[in-house]
């Protein structure tokens, strides 16, 4: 079978909230696939250099970015992005926040789509709409698919608070959506970048620092756990599913 790949990112979920919510594409997940609720991020646990260590595999300091503010790598490194380009892999990136372009070269990635979440009060539902369109269309090989509001309503009313929650489920039911309109052949990982604490995040605490993965399709065993599983891990990840040869800078290791 050829394999083809989903990698959803719900921006600021604790592992404690994907639980919380009792959410059935969570218990789904974990009973039918493979998952931890103890998976660790980079600091800072900030969204940007967290997105950059998950597509470059290495820490921020390597990478180079601190803040949410994007600055082009002094020595670059090619990310996922560039990689699956040169192995003539198609792909597809639908995200909520616009800094999220910055993540690959624009010109190595098939098709984007944002739907600004500061703007647009539904950039969830939209953006899960254009995904499916999308894929059900054009097949991608790999698909990047963020959802950026929960990270927002931590923020604005605190984490693990009810208007967190409730933005949690509505993430999980878009999730659960994309995932019951994929064509055959299709794998997906559902992660966080970071965690939060109060209504904020960016620190060492294990509230900020500890995500959830659930990985869930042919490629995932079901009822098994990733062990030792680190951010950094999801791009060679995905490079030994397509069989590709990874950057000699990448630091992290496959999961599968």
């Amino acid at each position: 079978m050829e394999h083809k790949f989903i990698l959803t990112l719900i921006d600021g979920m604790r592992p404690d909230g994907a639980t919380a919510i009792n959410h059935p594409f969570v218990k789904k997940m974990m009973e039918e696939g493979t998952s931890t609720l103890q998976a660790r991020t980079v600091m800072p646990s900030v969204t940007l250099p967290c997105h950059m260590s998950l597509f470059h595999s290495v820490d921020p300091d390597r990478h180079g970015i601190m803040t949410n503010t994007f600055v082009p790598q002094v020595r670059p490194i090619d990310g996922l992005f560039d990689v699956l380009f040169q192995n003539g892999k198609k792909s597809a990136s639908f995200i909520t926040w616009e800094m999220l372009r910055n993540l690959g070269v624009a010109d190595h990635i098939h098709y984007m789509a944002m739907i600004n979440q500061h703007q647009d009060p539904d950039s969830t539902q939209k953006i899960t709409d254009a995904a499916i369109e999308y894929i059900q269309k054009e097949q991608p090989d790999f698909t990047f698919f963020y959802l950026g509001e929960t990270d927002e309503r931590g923020h604005a009313y605190g984490w693990m608070g009810p208007e967190y929650l409730a933005m949690l489920k509505e993430s999980f039911d878009c999730t659960e959506r994309l995932w019951n309109s994929l064509p055959e052949g299709y794998s997906m990982l559902v992660i966080a970048d970071h965690g939060g604490h109060g209504r904020h995040h960016g620190t060492d605490l294990p509230e900020d620092m500890t995500i959830p993965m659930f990985g869930i399709g042919p490629l995932f065993e079901a009822g098994k756990q990733f062990e030792n599983a680190c951010i950094k891990d999801v791009a060679p990840t995905v490079a030994k599913i397509f069989g590709m040869e990874m950057p000699k800078e990448w630091e992290g290791k496959s999961l599968l």
